[in-house]
């Protein structure tokens, strides 16, 4: 089997150069001899004219691409100083929604105040929840060191949040009246028939309400809307704290009470500031001239008084 010859070919990076030296070499020759014709320069015309088009054909494509990446690093520098700028009105649109926000809560604790006047409060932030989806109980940055003590009631949005259950110093422990282990005396506000109203994790997942039993009414006297409020006889709870709405009521079988659930007035996903009330439920059990919790601290703020000046 005969084996075809092989074809030598030479690169055409070796052409370019070989074409290149031979233009020098006519450009130097048709330079040193002054030669103004001829076939020389018939030559150089037809060979190093083409070549030096192609030349600065290449050299204008390579300068645009030179213009071009330059314009390509303005824009990518003009697109990070855009973005960085982007960045800085982000943060500062978020510092302004958290203002907002934080100025619309102050604005509802403010009007909450107004609401229950006779009562002094203080004002505390929320510093931890027990991990859960809702405050249920949690703890706030206000305690001892305040005048805040054990089942003293706490307010925030427009009604009712529950108790203190437990106190320090520098903080204090609040069960929620939505917790499970919650249970308040209610009544409903235009009747004042009386309930019982239980708090309900599993309901508030759900459908976010709570629930409500032993409603003894006449018939249709509370409708869904109706307001539900502390009550009278509760022996923890002030009276005539908002506690929420019924969203929904009927019958019991024995054909007595009512039963049904409640919308609470407050929002327990995102709670963030409270209002305790210093005034603790005084039930009227005390003996005549024993002192109630506030008057106890007015007395021991006098005496303290009347110390120091007698110190001076």
């Amino acid at each position: 089997m005969k084996r075809k010859p092989t074809k030598h070919s030479i690169p055409t990076r070796y052409t370019l150069l070989i074409l290149t030296g031979l233009c020098i070499i006519v450009m130097f020759v048709s330079f040193t001899l002054n030669l103004s014709g001829g076939p020389l320069n018939t030559v150089a015309g037809y060979v190093f004219v083409p070549m030096q088009k192609g030349i600065n054909t290449i050299g204008t494509w390579f300068l645009s691409r030179a213009d071009d990446l330059k314009s390509l690093r303005d824009v990518m520098q003009e697109n990070r100083e855009l973005q960085a700028e982007v960045d800085k009105l982000t943060q500062e649109l978020s510092t302004i929604k958290l203002e907002q926000y934080e100025l619309d809560n102050l604005r509802e604790l403010m009007e909450l105040d107004q609401k229950y006047p006779s009562y002094e409060k203080v004002a505390a932030h929320v510093i931890g929840n027990d991990g859960g989806n809702w405050f249920s109980i949690f703890l706030i940055d206000k305690g001892e060191n305040d005048g805040i003590e054990k089942d003293m009631n706490v307010i925030a949005g427009s009604g009712l949040v529950g108790i203190v259950i437990d106190t320090g110093p520098n903080y204090a422990k609040v069960r929620s009246i939505i917790d499970d282990a919650s249970n308040v005396s209610g009544m409903s506000l235009s009747t004042a028939d009386r309930c019982i109203i239980s708090g309900n994790l599993a309901t508030m997942n759900e459908q976010q309400v709570i629930a409500f039993t032993d409603l003894k009414c006449d018939d249709n006297a509370v409708s869904k809307g109706e307001q539900m409020v502390t009550s009278h006889i509760s022996d923890k709870y002030l009276e005539g704290i908002l506690i929420g709405y019924v969203s929904s009521i009927e019958r019991d079988s024995n054909n007595l009470t009512y039963s049904g659930t409640i919308t609470p007035a407050v929002d327990f996903q995102h709670l963030r500031e409270v209002l305790v009330i210093l005034d603790k439920k005084n039930m009227g059990d005390q003996q005549e001239g024993q002192e109630t919790p506030k008057n106890t601290k007015q007395q021991k703020t006098k005496e303290k008084q009347k110390k120091q000046e007698g110190s001076q």
